[in-house]
């Protein structure tokens, strides 16, 4: 499968269709003329042609949640 430039991966692929899915699903217009009526049959469309805006994020610039590595793990007995 070819992927729209920019995304490197199926993951980033569907997460990228779902999340344009579920704009479609709320009322937004499909940016391309399709036959189907699904959206998420249009939203897969419209990021293989390339008009969906995304961008991905370096993970250092993501706000995740560290893990406390000071706590210490209680063995089972």
């Amino acid at each position: 499968m070819d992927f729209p430039q920019g995304i490197d991966s199926k993951f980033r692929f569907i997460l990228v269709v779902a999340a344009r899915a579920r704009q479609l699903q709320s009322g937004a217009r499909p940016l391309i003329q399709t036959p189907s009526k699904r959206a998420t049959r249009i939203a897969q469309a419209e990021v293989q042609a390339g008009p969906v805006p995304f961008r991905v994020e370096e993970p250092d610039k993501l706000d995740l949640p560290r893990h406390d590595r000071t706590r210490s793990t209680k063995s089972a007995s």
